[in-house]
């Protein structure tokens, strides 16, 4: 990838909502020029969409779990991901490795709604489960961002 298309993700990373011309320049390009280029980032899907950060606490859902799953029987098919798709208050469905096939991070309005969405996730994958429920959150929602190259000490 290109210098000037990494400078252009890590700025729409931080503000998914800044113009062309500001995109411009930050970066040095025209309008034009950035239009292109972020469109082609589109196009490649290498920029698959944009979205607003929402305050989950404000939102009433301040309740942020992880749930490890694994198969209570593991000769059946890993269509787990697909049983559990349409359950909306999981935010993440990630393939672990270790002990457990997937760790899901999940949101709720209550402890109570918690207990709820362990035995809904259990029925419908027929998994076992382990549940760390998140205390406070230091920081999250950070995208990586490629680190930069040296300059050159010549």
């Amino acid at each position: 990838m290109e210098s000037v298309d990494q400078q252009i993700i890590d700025h729409l990373t931080r503000d998914g909502r800044m113009s062309y011309t500001d995109l411009g320049r930050a970066t040095g390009l025209s309008t034009s020029a950035i239009h292109q280029r972020v469109r082609r980032l589109e196009e490649r899907k290498v920029i698959t969409g944009y979205h607003a950060s929402i305050d989950q606490q404000q939102a009433g859902l301040p309740l942020a779990a992880f749930i490890s799953i694994a198969p209570l029987d593991p000769a059946e098919p890993d269509d787990i991901p697909d049983r559990l798709r349409e359950v909306t208050a999981i935010e993440a469905c990630h393939s672990v490795a270790g002990d457990m096939s997937y760790l899901l991070q999940v949101r709720v309005a209550t402890p109570h709604a918690l207990e709820e969405l362990i035995a809904l996730i259990r029925a419908r994958a027929n998994v076992s489960t382990r549940t760390t429920v998140v205390l406070s959150t230091a920081w999250e929602g950070r995208a990586a961002v490629l680190p930069q190259a040296p300059a050159d000490a010549g």
